[in-house]
């Protein structure tokens, strides 16, 4: 059965959806097979993969809140071997709906139980919020991918995230595990950067990530044209950056922890 990880981060801009995309991508292009869960209202993951979010007549909304099985919202790629649950404006909703539901934070998670099996990793990018559809996605995780972005803010709300890691552990899902921490949007030119990367890995040196993923042009134009960096420019510091840290990511997927 595959792993699912959740990519969370409260904060905006630090590379999440980014890394999501561009994770997924590359772990197609290695023969996995890849579900992208948009669960962000913003719905960027959706449209970074070429698929216009307010043409959409169903989303994960119609699975979360109404009853759609996730199998019958699953849209095709133009990468082979990753799929997409996309996301669309209404999502947005979803954080009031759910409140009066039952099992509210566990609805992600029973979506996503009849379809895990047919892949080997499910992806699920975030909003940058710790509110119900974050924790419904770290509720279904059985691990978490934390984007940091290389300057101070992004690192002074880690601590943040982690307590509610931890409190998603006591409460609701006991096996959730950090996967690794991926810092993004690194620039060499500055001492910030260098000093964050520094600590990062002094605090967590068994979890973050040895790649760093660089700020690049390319990294930041694929979006608009629809496509990962896989297929928009896969020799761009940011593709090859990211092909690394795919092969990071699988040559320590089984290591025990």
């Amino acid at each position: 059965m595959g792993r699912i990880y959740a990519l969370a981060n409260q904060k905006g801009g630090v590379g999440k959806t980014t890394t999501a995309v561009n994770l997924g991508a590359f772990l197609a292009y290695a023969g996995k097979r890849v579900l992208l869960v948009d669960a962000d209202p913003q719905a960027n993951a959706t449209s970074s993969l070429g698929i216009n979010k307010y043409a959409l007549k169903r989303s994960i909304y119609d699975m979360l809140v109404g009853a759609e099985p996730a199998a019958s919202l699953i849209t095709l790629t133009n990468c082979k071997g990753l799929d997409l649950l996309p996301s669309a404006p209404p999502l947005a909703g979803a954080e009031i709906e759910l409140v009066e539901m039952a099992g509210r934070e566990f609805r992600l998670r029973r979506a996503l139980d009849p379809i895990r099996a047919r892949y080997d990793f499910v992806l699920i990018d975030t909003p940058p919020s710790l509110g119900l559809l974050t924790v419904n996605a770290l509720t279904a995780a059985d691990g978490v991918l934390i984007p940091i972005q290389c300057e101070y803010l992004p690192l002074e709300g880690l601590t943040q995230l982690l307590r509610t890691v931890e409190l998603v552990r006591q409460n609701l899902n006991p096996d959730l595990f950090i996967r690794g921490l991926v810092l993004t949007m690194f620039d060499a030119r500055t001492n910030l950067s260098r000093q964050v990367v520094e600590e990062i890995r002094q605090h967590f040196p068994s979890t973050a990530f040895r790649v760093v993923i660089p700020r690049s042009v390319k990294v930041s134009e694929a979006p608009s044209f629809g496509e990962p960096l896989l297929t928009f420019a896969p020799e761009s510091s940011g593709g090859q950056a990211y092909a690394a840290l795919c092969e990071e990511f699988l040559s320590t997927e089984w290591a025990d922890r």
